[in-house]
């Protein structure tokens, strides 16, 4: 259904006014972070506006064998691209469809599991506590459309705060083990 109106929307957007998260919440909040991980499989250009991206501050060397959590910065690196990356996926009218039941209050845990999720799949210390890719999923139908545009905004995220391309290779990795449990579902 979501997948359909993804398909067919052209330009409209949808206010949503204090709904309670109930079931679609999770399965919403389960499909950002995928989607946001997926980003990085297709480095998709979305033709967002240029932003500035933030002043370079030279980090500490790291020795070869770090965890990708540390190489990529750490829990605030991952909270910031987390961030910019919700403001783009949440701000387009196309996306609007697998989000409609999700209110601010859930939208907030959502942009929390997603770091969650990012951290501990980078080898950080946070323990994501959602639902597996399959189940979080089930019926949202979400098509190759919506994986696409959402790969395209997490490519521009990650472009914004230079994400070294060894590092992107690691997300890759995780990221296409997880399209099969997510598309068409």
């Amino acid at each position: 259904m979501a997948a359909e109106a993804l398909e067919k929307q052209e330009g409209q957007t949808t206010e949503v006014e204090n709904r309670p998260p109930a079931p679609y919440f999770h399965r919403a909040m389960n499909l950002t972070l995928v989607l946001a991980t997926a980003a990085v499989a297709s480095l998709v250009a979305c033709g967002q506006p240029a932003q500035q991206p933030p002043p370079q501050v030279p980090g500490p060397v790291l020795p070869s064998n770090a965890s990708l959590y540390r190489r990529l910065g750490g829990y605030d690196a991952l909270a910031a691209v987390t961030d910019d990356f919700l403001a783009r996926l949440l701000g387009d009218p196309k996306m609007a469809p697998y989000f409609e039941q999700v209110d601010e209050k859930g939208k907030q845990r959502l942009r929390q599991m997603v770091v969650d999720q990012l951290c501990a799949a980078t080898g950080g210390p946070c323990v994501y506590v959602g639902a597996d890719m399959p189940t979080a999923h089930k019926g949202l139908q979400i098509s190759e459309t919506a994986w696409t545009v959402s790969a395209g905004y997490l490519a521009d995220t990650l472009d914004k705060f230079k994400v070294p391309e060894r590092e992107k290779g690691e997300v890759l990795a995780f990221v296409i083990s997880l399209k099969s449990d997510i598309v068409g579902k």
